[in-house]
C-alpha cells in the first residue's frame, strides 16, 4: 500500500463511483466515458479550467493514437493529470523539500488560521529532527496567544529550539531574533510561523514584506522558501486563500492538509496548475507522521489506479 492510499480513499472512492457508472458495460471510449471523467474531476474540486485542460488532452491523444482500451484510457488520464503537476524539476518522484547546502535554510510559513499551519510546522520540525537536523522555530504569530503556546508544545515535543516574545510583539522582531539566533547556533533549518489574517490585506502584505526583509538582513536570500499551508477539505475556498496570499508575498511551495477527511483531493492538482507552485507536503491524518513529502506519481496512483479499471 502506498503512503497516500489510506489518506486519499475518499477522493478515490468518489471518483470511481462516478466513473464506473459510465464505464460499466462499455467496450470502447465514447462521449459518455469522457463526460464521466469530466464530471468526476470537477466533483473532486480540481476546478473547471484544469479539468478542461485534462479533458482536451485526453481527447487529443485518443483521437491521435486511436486508443480503444479503457485500461489504456486510465493511463492517458493519469498522464494528463500528472502534466498539471509538472511545475518543478522533479521528473517523477518526490520533490526535494529542503536545500541543506544553505545554512540555516529559512522557511517562512503562511496561511489563514484554522488550516493547520502551526501543526504543520510542528510536524515538519519532527520530520527534520528525525533526520538528525537541528531546527529552530520562530513564533511570529504574535496576535494569538494560542499560536505561541501551540508552537512551544511542538518545540518541546520535537526537540527543536524556539524563539518567542510576548503576545502583541512585533512579528518582524521575532523573525529577526529567530534567524539571528539560528546563525549563532549553527542551526540547519528555521521555520517561522506568521499570522493568518486575511481581513485586512494591506496590513497582511506589509507585515509579510517586513518579515521577509528583516530575515534577509541576517541571512542574504532568506527566506529561502515561503510555504503556504492550505486546508484541502475547504475545496474552492483554498483557491481563494492561495490567490490572496500570492498577492501578499511570493509563494514558493505548498503544504495541503486534511486530505484524509475529504473527497476533494483534486484541489491539489487545480491549485498547482493555477498558481504554478509545487506541492511539497500533504497532510493525510492527525498523527505526527501523517505529514508526507509529496510524490506526484504516487499521489495520482492513489486516486486513479489502473488496476481499478478492467477492460470489458
Amino acid at each position: 500500500m502506498g503512503i497516500f492510499d489510506k489518506g486519499m480513499k475518499k477522493t478515490k472512492d468518489g471518483f470511481f463511483s462516478r466513473l464506473s457508472k459510465a464505464i460499466l458495460g462499455k467496450s470502447a471510449i465514447d462521449e459518455d466515458v469522457l463526460d464521466a471523467i469530466e464530471e468526476a474531476l470537477i466533483a473532486s474540486d480540481m476546478g473547471v479550467d484544469t479539468t478542461m485542460k485534462v479533458i482536451d488532452g485526453i481527447e487529443d491523444r485518443v483521437h491521435r493514437d486511436k486508443y480503444t482500451s479503457l485500461k489504456e484510457l486510465a493511463d492517458i488520464v493519469k498522464d494528463e493529470i500528472l502534466s498539471m503537476l509538472d511545475v518543478s524539476d522533479s521528473e517523477a518522484g518526490p520533490v526535494e523539500p529542503f536545500d541543506f547546502s544553505k545554512k540555516p535554510y529559512v522557511i517562512m510559513v503562511v496561511g489563514v488560521n484554522g488550516v493547520g499551519k502551526t501543526t504543520t510546522i510542528g510536524k515538519l520540525a519532527s520530520m527534520l529532527r528525525a533526520q538528525g537536523k537541528s531546527v529552530m522555530l520562530g513564533a511570529a504569530d504574535t496576535f494569538r496567544a494560542a499560536a505561541v503556546d501551540q508552537l512551544s508544545i511542538w518545540a518541546e515535543r520535537s526537540g527543536a529550539d524556539i524563539v518567542k516574545q510576548g503576545m502583541g510583539a512585533d512579528p518582524a522582531s521575532v523573525a529577526f531574533d529567530t534567524v539571528k539566533s539560528a546563525v549563532a547556533k549553527g542551526t540547519d533549518v528555521v521555520l517561522v510561523d506568521t499570522a493568518g489574517r486575511l481581513h485586512n490585506k494591506i496590513n497582511l502584505m506589509n507585515e509579510l514584506t517586513k518579515i521577509r526583509n528583516v530575515m534577509g538582513k541576517v541571512v542574504p536570500g532568506a527566506p529561502h522558501e515561503v510555504l503556504l499551508v492550505l486546508d484541502g477539505s475547504t475545496g474552492q475556498n483554498a483557491y481563494v486563500q492561495a490567490q490572496e496570499f500570492a498577492k501578499a508575498t511570493d509563494i514558493t511551495a505548498l503544504a495541503v492538509t486534511k486530505l484524509d477527511g475529504t473527497a476533494k483531493g483534486g484541489v491539489v492538482i487545480g491549485i498547482v496548475d493555477r498558481f504554478k507552485v509545487p506541492v511539497k507536503f500533504v497532510g493525510i491524518g492527525e498523527g505526527v507522521d501523517d505529514l508526507k513529502v509529496f510524490d506526484k506519481r504516487e499521489f495520482i496512483n492513489s486516486i486513479f489506479s489502473v488496476d481499478d479499471i478492467k477492460d470489458k
